[in-house]
């Protein structure tokens, strides 16, 4: 193993059972080794996002046995490397990271994850912090494009579109020149999403939501919604599309299961389907994934850029949870070791 300066021990938070984050702590853990053509990460920073509060409750794709240390993905810099070829090359660099879906997540002062595809290099206007938060939303939102422009997508629908992800979707759109139709739930939000400079933005809240929906799905010609609500929410989208339309379910935050009818199905051929990014990265080879991932680090100070609300040592974790769950569409809340 090749290693820059390592310490023994290591500061971790800690899920104890899949309860929220009342089942948060601290403890010292040995910091780990990585083994064939894995890379050992010393963590700058990791967001919170709406990921790891499913997983938390137990309702995410991955449900390792607890303990386990959670969070989806980080910064950091790579201190040590295993043998085999593939990781000498990250030895000293900073780099993005996604959790391997082990039960080790970022929320930890060191991280072991793959030199093949867990740690992707920073380009170098790409601070820590940015680059904590450079893989799921902004890859998500690359994504979101790249299904809209390869169906012929001019409009698309988007749901919780306030949130960090709402908000980097419709920046990236806008310069595409695809029409986001934008679903939120509060007058605030509404008035964030104009700020900004978004032309349609409907409030769920308001009594004649499904109408106005309709009415701009069919007056924008729109065939595609990407849903982060599901439950009642996915039915009303299905509602308001015109027909051979696709509502893509990508989030739970209704925790219900997305609603449909045979109507939708049989006699309106509309489609309803899933989306995870990890599984949809994976169906892309090597060249893709690199090409995908310079193009999103080239637009990472502008369009996919995130806004950091707060900034929580780890001994702080549960509190830090508890802020992000009493506000989600002010900003990012990161992470850090100290």
């Amino acid at each position: 193993m090749t290693q820059l300066q390592v310490p023994e021990e290591m500061t971790a938070v800690i899920l104890d059972s899949f309860s929220g984050p009342e089942a948060l702590r601290i403890e010292q853990r040995p910091v780990p080794r990585p083994g064939k053509d894995e890379v050992l990460v010393k963590v700058a920073a990791s967001p919170i996002n709406p990921s790891d509060l499913a997983y938390l409750d137990g309702n995410y794709g991955f449900k390792n046995q607890p303990p386990v240390v959670p969070g989806g993905e980080g910064s950091g810099t790579v201190v040590a490397v295993g043998p085999g070829m593939a990781g000498r090359y990250f030895l000293g660099k900073r780099v993005a990271c996604l959790s391997q879906g082990n039960g080790s997540g970022m929320w930890t002062e060191y991280v072991v994850t793959s030199a093949k595809g867990g740690a992707l290099p920073l380009h170098d206007a790409v601070s820590l912090e940015q680059g904590a938060m450079s893989i799921i939303n902004p890859l998500t939102a690359s994504a979101f494009l790249e299904i809209a422009k390869k169906g012929g997508h001019k409009t698309i629908v988007l749901t919780a579109a306030a949130s960090s992800l709402g908000q980097m979707v419709n920046r990236l759109c806008h310069s595409e020149g695809v029409q986001v139709i934008n679903v939120v739930r509060r007058d605030a939000q509404v008035a964030l999403l104009k700020e900004q400079g978004a032309a349609i933005v409907l409030n769920s809240s308001e009594a004649d939501f499904d109408q106005q929906l309709h009415d701009a799905c069919h007056q924008t010609d729109a065939h595609l919604a990407f849903d982060a609500v599901a439950g009642p929410m996915t039915r009303r989208l299905l509602d308001a599309l015109p027909e051979h339309s696709q509502v893509t379910v990508y989030s739970c935050l209704s925790y219900e299961a997305p609603q449909t009818g045979p109507d939708h199905l049989i006699f309106e051929d509309k489609a309803l389907n899933g989306f995870w990014l990890g599984p949809w990265i994976n169906n892309m080879n090597l060249l893709q994934i690199l090409l995908l991932w310079r193009r999103a680090q080239k637009l990472m100070t502008t369009e996919l850029k995130s806004k950091v609300r707060a900034q929580y040592p780890f001994q702080e974790a549960k509190q830090a949870v508890q802020d992000y769950l009493s506000q989600m569409t002010g900003g990012k809340i990161l992470l850090r070791p100290n």
